[in-house]
């Protein structure tokens, strides 16, 4: 794809359409939360880096030209490393930006900064379906005698009396999420505004029972040297820089 070597920081979504046009010698690193694809042509790399330093350590030793940030949009300490790297070494960072979800009239989304916040507008509700990931496992202790969770992960966890988690990996299915509603009566979701399509008929059936949806901020993100907003943006690009 391009003359560049390329080191890839993502997950399993956008990330890894994009490391299905690598190969050889670009690397895609990933946290090591999911499963590891087998079949890339590209290197693929697990584990952190020990922060910006320990990564600006890493593209040296491994000649990197250009970092492509295509983390979660969650994942702010990954980026802000990724920028910072780029600049101790004085290579360009580039970003993938995954576009928000936007409310439209019949929904009734509540945004929240922070776990204090959440706390509070949660208050009111009875059956929540958190689909925040592991955050909420440390706050198992703190559920109110009044309140059942319903915790949506990657991976099944221990819950307790008042707490149920299930381990699932979108893409997730309308008819399934409609179940989901039903089956445990939910009367609230808690969601980031990830914006992934895989996850989004949540959404869509929150706004048909009429559940409000308590939507947790997205972090500020570091300045990058170019934002991309598609991963057909980003492979356009990486063609022209390949043709140079």
């Amino acid at each position: 794809m391009s003359r560049e070597r390329i080191l890839l920081l993502g997950g399993v979504t956008e990330a890894l359409a994009i490391a299905r046009t690598l190969d050889a010698p670009h690397i895609y690193s990933l946290a090591g939360v999911g499963r590891v694809p087998s079949d890339l042509r590209c290197h693929v790399r697990v584990g952190g880096y020990g922060g910006a330093e320990g990564l600006a350590q890493f593209v040296r030793e491994q000649g990197i030209d250009l970092i492509l940030d295509a983390t979660h949009p969650y994942a702010a300490q990954i980026s802000q490393n990724a920028a910072a790297a780029a600049k101790l070494t004085d290579i360009p960072c580039w970003a993938l930006r995954r576009p928000t979800w936007q409310a439209g009239p019949e929904d009734d989304w509540r945004e929240v900064s922070d776990w204090a916040q959440l706390t509070t507008a949660l208050a009111p509700f009875q059956r929540p379906l958190f689909t925040l990931g592991r955050e909420p496992l440390q706050h198992l202790h703190e559920i109110p005698e009044h309140q059942f969770w319903t915790l949506r992960a990657l991976d099944v966890y221990p819950g307790n009396k008042r707490c149920e988690v299930i381990g699932a990996r979108g893409p997730f299915h309308l008819d399934d999420e409609r179940e989901l509603f039903e089956r445990r009566n939910i009367d609230v979701l808690i969601s980031k505004n990830s914006g992934s399509s895989a996850t989004e008929p949540k959404l869509e059936v929150a706004r048909e029972r009429g559940v409000p949806v308590l939507v947790l901020k997205r972090p500020a993100l570091a300045k990058v040297d170019r934002e991309f907003w598609s991963v057909g943006e980003v492979l356009s690009q990486l063609r022209v820089n390949s043709a140079r």
